[in-house]
C-alpha cells in the first residue's frame, strides 16, 4: 500500500512538473541556451583554447551538467515545495496513507527522473556539437547524485523556513550567483583571487569542478571540490531536517 502511495505520488509529481512552463524553462531551457550560446560564443572559445581545450564544448558539457542538477534539485524543487507549504498541501498530504518520509521519496524520485531526461538531453547535444570523453560514467553519476543531495537540501532549507514569495525571490537570485560563479562557462582563475577562494567553496563550483575532472582525460582525481561538494551534501540536508517548517 505504502509503496503505491508512493509511485502514485511520483507520478502526480512528474505530471505537476510537466504543467509548470516555467520550471520546465529553468530545467531545460536555461541550460541548453548555455551550452550552445557559450560553445559558439567566440570570446568563450578563444579563452578556453589558450586554456588547452580543442573544442568549448569539452569544457562547457560538466558544467552545464551540474547546472542541470542546481534547477531541478534546488529551484523546481524548492519553490514548487514553497507554495505547497503555504496552500498547505504538506499538511494535508502528511494526514493521507501517503507519509511525509513517503512524499519526500517521491519528490527525490521526481527530480532523479527529471534528471535522468536532462543528462541525455545535454549530452545529446554536447555530442552534436563535437564533445568527446572518457568512459568514466559510473564516478560521474555518483557526483551527479552527491550534487542532487546538496542542492535538494538548499532548495528544501528555503522552502521550509521561508514565506512562499521570499523562496521565490531568493532560489532565482541564488540560482544566478551560482551560475556565474559555479564555473559553469568559464575557468575559475579567471575571477580576482579573493573571489575564487569564495567561488571555490560553493556547491555549484564544486560540482562542476568535479565532473570536468573526472569526464575529461587526463585530469587528477578532485579531491578538493569532491570534500567541499560531500560537506554540501551532508550539512544542507540537516539542517533541512532540523529547520523545515510544514506550515507558514
Amino acid at each position: 500500500m505504502k509503496r503505491s502511495a508512493v509511485m502514485a505520488q511520483t507520478r502526480v509529481e512528474g505530471f505537476l512538473t510537466i504543467r509548470r512552463g516555467e520550471s520546465l524553462l529553468v530545467t531545460f531551457g536555461i541550460p541548453l541556451g548555455v551550452l550552445v550560446f557559450f560553445s559558439k560564443a567566440d570570446t568563450v572559445a578563444s579563452d578556453l583554447k589558450r586554456r588547452g581545450y580543442a573544442h568549448p564544448v569539452d569544457f562547457l558539457v560538466p558544467g552545464v551538467l551540474a547546472l542541470a542538477v542546481m534547477s531541478t534539485a534546488m529551484v523546481s524543487l524548492g519553490i514548487a515545495t514553497g507554495y505547497e507549504r503555504r496552500y498547505a498541501v504538506l499538511k494535508r498530504l502528511g494526514s493521507t496513507p501517503l507519509s511525509r518520509a513517503g512524499l519526500l521519496t517521491a519528490k527525490t524520485m521526481n527530480v532523479l527522473m527529471i534528471e535522468v531526461v536532462q543528462a541525455l538531453v545535454i549530452i545529446a547535444t554536447g555530442l552534436a556539437l563535437g564533445w568527446s570523453t572518457s568512459a568514466r560514467v559510473l564516478p560521474a553519476i555518483a557526483v551527479l547524485l552527491l550534487g542532487t543531495v546538496a542542492f535538494a537540501g538548499i532548495g528544501l532549507l528555503m522552502a521550509g523556513t521561508l514565506r512562499a514569495e521570499a523562496n521565490l525571490a531568493l532560489a532565482n537570485g541564488l540560482f544566478l550567483v551560482l551560475m556565474a560563479f559555479g564555473g559553469v562557462f568559464y575557468s575559475l582563475d579567471r575571477l580576482p583571487a579573493g573571489l575564487e577562494v569564495v567561488a571555490r567553496a560553493l556547491p555549484a563550483a564544486a560540482l562542476s569542478e568535479s565532473l570536468r575532472a573526472i569526464l575529461e582525460p587526463g585530469h587528477a582525481f578532485p579531491t578538493g571540490p569532491l570534500l567541499v561538494l560531500t560537506a554540501w551534501a551532508i550539512a544542507m540536508p540537516l539542517l533541512a531536517a532540523r529547520f523545515f517548517r510544514w506550515e507558514e
